[in-house]
């Protein structure tokens, strides 16, 4: 499900020529472009949708929205622990080193590929 997510700014900068901000979206915070809402100052809220702030909100309205969505499970769908909901799925307990909120990885190490015929490996 892709759904625009209301969120806090809580700071913001310039990168290579283009305003972002860091948002918390009760309590995951994102990277997110402002360019659609140059306006936006710190402690703002905005509706956000894959990654694009898309107009402000007032405070009110973004809690009430994320707390519909909470109660919901949305917020978990959207940011939460994709590892733990996996292994929910499959019965099975989530593999080692993806603990949630712990140092893991966001994904497994991908394995070596095939040797290829006049390289060396590293190079």
């Amino acid at each position: 499900m892709c759904l625009a997510v209301p969120g806090r700014v809580l700071d913001i900068e310039e990168r290579d020529g283009t305003r972002m901000a860091r948002v918390d979206f009760g309590g995951v915070v994102k990277d997110v472009c402002l360019e659609y809402v140059p306006d936006m100052v710190v402690g703002d809220y905005a509706i956000v949708h894959v990654g694009f702030a898309l107009q402000r909100l007032d405070e009110e309205s973004a809690r009430q929205t994320l707390d519909l969505f909470e109660n919901l499970g949305v917020l978990e769908e959207e940011f939460g622990d994709a590892w733990g909901r996996a292994a929910r799925e499959a019965g099975t307990q989530r593999p080692a080193g993806t603990e949630a909120g712990g140092p893991g990885p966001a994904f497994p190490a991908a394995p070596p590929g095939p040797a290829v015929p006049g390289k060396e490996a590293g190079r």
